[in-house]
């Protein structure tokens, strides 16, 4: 089941809030939020459901014999936490890495040495996995208490919202919100808007890019030349931004209408500058998981030259084979591991001296680059796409342009390019400085942290305001609600039409 679906929109999400907020009290509210939880990842995955029951309960066994181990008993604690790691990372690499080994060993033998068992991926493993494994490691280092309710633990590690594409929540951050959270209508109405943003990202946007990129990506170079290797990855950038960044916002969205305050999961990344940025923008928790749970326990920046190298090296190998088992996910997480080396020792020095718009077409080329390694599958034909990037194969190779169908996506772009760009932000702070009286306050970039991803014009001034550009503002923000609602009916309407509906994060 996902969110852009007419058995989620219709039917799941009404009967989950009735329930959810008929129950007066809080521990009964948890309880219905987990076994709505579990009905929504059955409803995909009847048969692992088990796995994720499982999960719960090896986690919640492992991080409770660690917090009894106390304070002083570092060698039993250690023991604990390395056989609970050992545990998650062996159920995510058997149902995730198992063929991939297999395929690979078997190649390399010239026979059959280890058995292919084409198993089915359980839909989201990899999210709820790294979940669990910030659980039990903070836990360990006694930065969160141990939850001694298995159910409570299992809701957080199979809340709905976040469960098959993250964001990546750490327990340390929904802690004290499990026992003490408040629904509020404010936050509801908040959280709503932020989802019917998602969802029209999905379904308006994501969808129609993906339409196009769906076409192209699975022919051969040769056959669409430039005009077509180039249109199909370029399909492919929005597609996944549009996809899940309106994912994580939906999902973003549903935890403020129950109380829960998600991280941030996107801040804008095709307006970074770097490599560097761009990764402090895209898939946020993603990097904050593997920045402080692996590079700052192998030593971080605080290392030689040499050993900084290789934690860089490690930890982006790691991201990219996180993402799919496939070589050409490795090769992906490298290129932007050496990418990052270059421009800390060499390219920024450059791009510094030079004007702002250098460094966004740099970034912007990179990341062009990257979702090609990212996109086509299989390293021989990465090469040749690669290729006819450079003209290789002509630019329609043997196609014509109304067979590749590019031209008709040409009116598109602008609305994909505005959709990529952080106006909301900016149009809500200057609404916001000219009712309080400083049109000329510095508009400042949203914060990195924390659901910021407010809607566009749902301004809330901190200043005194006078009472005509009090009307003025409420005004706007009605305006903004209608443009929400048409939203939502646009996707609905669109959701219920097309059977075109992928969810390209269903292989993670």
């Amino acid at each position: 089941m996902v969110f852009s679906s007419t058995i989620f929109l219709f039917a799941f999400l009404p009967l989950f809030l009735a329930v959810y907020f008929a129950m007066p009290w809080r521990p009964a509210k948890n309880v219905v939020l987990l076994l709505f939880s579990l009905l929504f990842y059955a409803w995909g995955e009847p048969v692992y459901v088990w796995l994720m029951v499982a999960s719960i309960c090896f986690n919640w066994l492992f991080a409770f014999i660690i917090g009894k181990c106390g304070e002083g008993k570092t060698a039993p604690k250690r023991f604990w936490l390395v056989a609970a790691l050992a545990v998650n990372l062996l159920v995510l690499g058997f149902y995730k890495y198992q063929g991939f080994l297999a395929e690979n060993v078997n190649r390399a033998l010239g026979e059959e040495f280890i058995a292919e068992l084409n198993l089915a991926l359980p839909i989201g493993i990899s999210f709820f996995t790294l979940q669990a494994i910030t659980y039990v490691v903070d836990v360990y280092r006694g930065e969160v208490k141990v939850q001694k309710n298995p159910l409570y633990l299992g809701m957080y590690i199979a809340m709905f919202p976040q469960l098959v594409a993250g964001p990546i929540v750490r327990y340390a951050d929904i802690e004290h919100e499990i026992d003490s959270r408040r629904a509020t209508l404010e936050g509801f109405a908040q959280g709503l808007r932020l989802f019917c943003v998602g969802l029209g990202k999905k379904v308006l946007l994501a969808n129609t890019a993906g339409v196009l990129a769906d076409s192209l990506l699975p022919r051969e170079a040769a056959e669409i030349g430039f005009v077509g290797c180039f249109s199909g990855v370029a399909a492919y950038t929005f597609q996944i931004y549009f996809d899940f960044s309106g994912y994580s916002d939906m999902a973003i969205g549903l935890g403020k209408m129950m109380g829960f305050e998600y991280p941030r999961n996107f801040n804008y990344p095709y307006t970074s500058k770097s490599a560097t940025e761009f990764w402090r923008r895209w898939h946020m928790s993603l990097g904050g998981f593997f920045r402080d749970y692996v590079y700052i326990p192998l030593g971080g920046n605080r290392v030689s030259t040499p050993r900084f190298v290789l934690n860089t090296m490690i930890v982006w190998g790691l991201t990219g084979i996180w993402h799919g088992a496939a070589w050409n996910f490795l090769l992906w997480g490298l290129y932007w591991g050496v990418l990052i080396l270059l421009e800390k020792f060499f390219v920024m020095k450059v791009l510094d001296r030079l004007p702002r718009f250098v460094s966004h077409i740099w970034c912007i080329v990179l990341f062009f680059f990257g979702w090609l390694l990212f996109a086509v599958t299989g390293l021989t034909n990465v090469g040749e796409w690669f290729c006819a990037m450079f003209g290789a194969y002509g630019w329609l190779g043997t196609s014509t342009l109304w067979e590749l169908q590019s031209w008709s996506y040409v009116s598109l772009v602008p609305i994909f390019i505005v959709g990529s760009l952080p106006w909301a932000p900016w149009l809500r702070k200057k609404i916001q400085a000219w009712a309080e009286g400083d049109p000329h306050r510095a508009i400042v970039a949203a914060p990195q942290k924390g659901n910021t991803a407010v809607p566009p014009c749902q301004v809330v001034c901190e200043g005194p305001v006078s009472a005509g550009r009090a009307r003025a503002v409420t005004a706007v923000s009605v305006l903004a609600d209608v443009a929400l609602l048409a939203v939502f009916v646009l996707s609905c309407m669109s959701v219920v039409s097309s059977s075109y509906n992928p969810f390209i994060y269903f292989q993670f």
